[in-house]
């Protein structure tokens, strides 16, 4: 058992982990499966009314969808942070009269530390940055996924979409920051433990829209996000990352070969510290220029490595560790 914790509370925190990682690679398809299985029943009505409704609600996720206090408070989430632990670490003050682009790396292979830290109220993210709203950005497609849509945004996930993310830094005024996980599907395939890769040389898709609004850079680090599972590792070429980079290019995600503690299904006791690092300001330019752009995106490369190497040490990792950003 867990040091100083009772049966009960291991109990919950397998629970919630076990929910969290069961949600993330199952429960989009399930609902999916499940409205179109009730097709075929006498219930028909039911679905067939729900994807009139999704139709009619379609535009919904890129207009700050639907979020609700009440699910990103749930106890399953506090359970879910105290499993590893996560912790959140602030150091430096965003201002609440402006907008953020918060850069979180790695990937990892669920993004644990990101969606715990910044979809749920259970590491404290209003009181270290009072007047701030985060958003956790995520793939566009999981939005088409019947029922599963409205779940994620209950919690406050949004579609990494340019209408979405316009209407975030414009519509909602204020004090709105944008949690982007930079490196994406290409990043999770890398994850391994003791690795510190990240996939983000050529995305700057983030910085061209940090400058259309005037919204700061700030890299964010989860250390630990990458010690959560084993993976193999497949190398450059071979048939199998082959079909996994084809995997990712037609669904939008990669098939990782994973597995955890507990044959394979819980990720390991390891764990994660978020440290949220300091603004980059950013002018607005709605048409910047290239030379900008790069400007801005070695900047921001640089503030990453400089908050890697400045916490790896008290969060976990040796002086040796060296940061890869490809």
């Amino acid at each position: 058992m867990t040091k100083g914790k009772t049966k009960g509370k291991v109990f919950l925190e397998v629970v919630s982990t076990v929910q969290w990682v069961a949600s993330f690679l199952f429960l989009g398809v399930a609902c999916t499966l499940l409205m179109f299985y009730l097709m075929f029943t006498s219930l028909w009505p039911i679905p067939t009314l729900y994807f009139v409704w999704q139709v009619v609600d379609w535009h919904t996720p890129e207009r700050g969808g639907r979020k609700t206090t009440f699910v990103r408070n749930w106890r399953i989430w506090d359970h879910l942070r105290d499993f590893f632990p996560i912790k959140l670490v602030k150091t430096a003050e965003l201002n609440p009269n402006k907008n953020y682009i918060l850069g979180i790396h790695p990937h990892g292979i669920m993004c644990v530390g990101a969606f715990t830290c910044f979809s749920t109220e259970s590491c404290g993210f209003k009181e270290l940055f009072p007047g701030l709203t985060s958003n956790l950005v995520t793939l566009a497609g999981v939005f088409r996924l019947p029922l599963f849509r409205e779940y994620i945004m209950f919690i406050g996930l949004l579609p990494v979409s340019k209408k979405s993310l316009t209407h975030l830094l414009t519509n909602r005024g204020k004090g709105n920051a944008a949690v982007i996980v930079i490196g994406g599907a290409a990043e999770s395939l890398a994850s391994a433990p003791g690795v510190n890769i990240l996939v983000m040389r050529q995305r700057k898709g983030f910085v061209r829209v940090a400058l259309e609004f005037g919204a700061d850079l700030v890299p964010v680090y989860a250390f630990g996000e990458n010690d959560l599972f084993k993976q193999v590792v497949l190398s450059e070429g071979s048939l199998g990352r082959r079909l996994q980079e084809l995997f990712k290019k037609i669904v939008g995600f990669a098939p990782c070969l994973f597995v955890g503690e507990h044959m394979g299904i819980l990720p390991y006791r390891n764990p994660i510290t978020t440290v949220v690092g300091s603004p980059i300001s950013v002018p607005k330019h709605i048409k910047a220029t290239e030379e900008e752009v790069d400007h801005f995106h070695n900047l921001y490369m640089e503030a990453l490595s400089k908050l890697f190497h400045e916490h790896k040490v008290s969060c976990g990792l040796s002086e040796n560790h060296e940061l890869r950003i490809l």
